[in-house]
Formats: C-alpha cells, structure tokens, sequence
C-alpha cells in the first residue's frame, strides 16, 4: 500500500462538524460558513448570496451543504450563480465537506458554503 500526503494549497480543508459548528484548518468556526481561495468567512446561509457571488472568477464548482438533509437550493439563488458562471452543487453538509476535501486534495478549483448540522 502506498501512502501520500495531502498538501492543501490555499484553501484550507474541513477537518471536522458538529451541531452549530465546523473545524476548519484546526480552528473552530461557529455557523455556516464559506471556504474559498480568498480563506474562510462566515456565511449568512441562503440568503447571503454576495461572497458566492464573487467566487465566479476564482472556482470552477461550489458546493452548498444545506445542512443535516438535502434541501433545493432557492431557484432565484440558482440562476444568479448560474448566471455568474458558477457551477453548483447541492448536497447535504456531510457530504459537501467530504468531497470538497477530496477535490480540494486534488488540486481542484472549488469552493464550498455550509450550513451546520
């Protein structure tokens, strides 16, 4: 068996959750919050749509964690990121933290927005 070692270059990964919290780069961050190039930013949920919005230029997909259930992202929050050229991907927060850590690992153009467990 081979084993490497994940270097993460900008972004930091989700190291961990938990109920109203993540641990990001081995600090805690209460609430939602928004992993990107730019760092790590709390995040308004749903309705905050302006730090999405400025990631068009910096990632090729968002992925939005909604939580402990999937859940439809709003539809006029869809199309003004999909208008921006922003690829999304909606997922319930487990799941979105795991693969924005894989993809992330890889080298990967992405970015992720949470809302806790």
């Amino acid at each position: 068996m081979r084993l490497n070692e994940i270097t993460y270059t900008e972004a930091a990964p989700v190291d961990g959750y938990g109920p109203g919290f993540f641990r990001v780069g081995g600090k805690i961050v209460p609430g939602a919050v928004c992993l990107s190039p730019q760092g790590t930013q709390g995040w308004g949920g749903l309705e905050d749509d302006g730090p999405l919005l400025a990631l068009s230029d910096e990632v090729d997909v968002l992925f939005i964690g909604t939580g402990a259930e999937i859940a439809h992202l709003p539809g006029p929050l869809r199309q003004r990121l999909e208008g921006a050229g922003v690829g999304v991907e909606v997922m319930n927060s487990p799941a979105a933290c795991r693969t924005y850590n894989v993809l992330l690992s890889e080298g990967r153009r992405v970015a992720l927005a949470v809302l806790p467990v």
